[in-house]
């Protein structure tokens, strides 16, 4: 699977759990951590874990994939699924109006909103 058939199976699943305001950003050519940042939101800690937590098991049962790194699940604030290529970020909305990564990565042409 590629670094953007990974992204774009990654936003169906986070779809399938209603994660809000869905886009990938390509910053292969920013910064050697990865391809793609996912970056989605959840309307409570509660659907931030849930969200984080559907994608992790979705990956791993549907595809063999699993995260090298599964971070801030338990708090339900901003999650990090780290898939090498995809790091996905899932935020509460607080936190994904103070950190803004969407800003902070797009460079006005390789932001792409997801539409399920």
């Amino acid at each position: 699977m590629t670094s953007l058939e990974k992204t774009n199976t990654i936003c169906k699943i986070l779809a399938s759990k209603k994660a809000k305001g869905i886009v990938y950003i390509a910053v292969s050519d920013k910064t050697s951590l990865c391809d793609y940042f996912v970056i989605c939101g959840g309307s409570s800690k509660t659907q931030v874990k849930a969200i984080a937590e559907n994608l992790q098991e979705k990956m791993e049962k549907d595809f063999g994939e699993i995260p090298r790194r599964f971070e801030g699940v338990r708090e339900g604030r901003w999650a990090v699924v780290d898939y090498a290529d995809v790091i996905v970020h899932v935020f509460g909305d607080d936190e994904r109006d103070f950190y803004n990564l969407e800003r902070l990565w797009e460079d006005g042409e390789n932001l792409v909103r997801f539409d399920a």
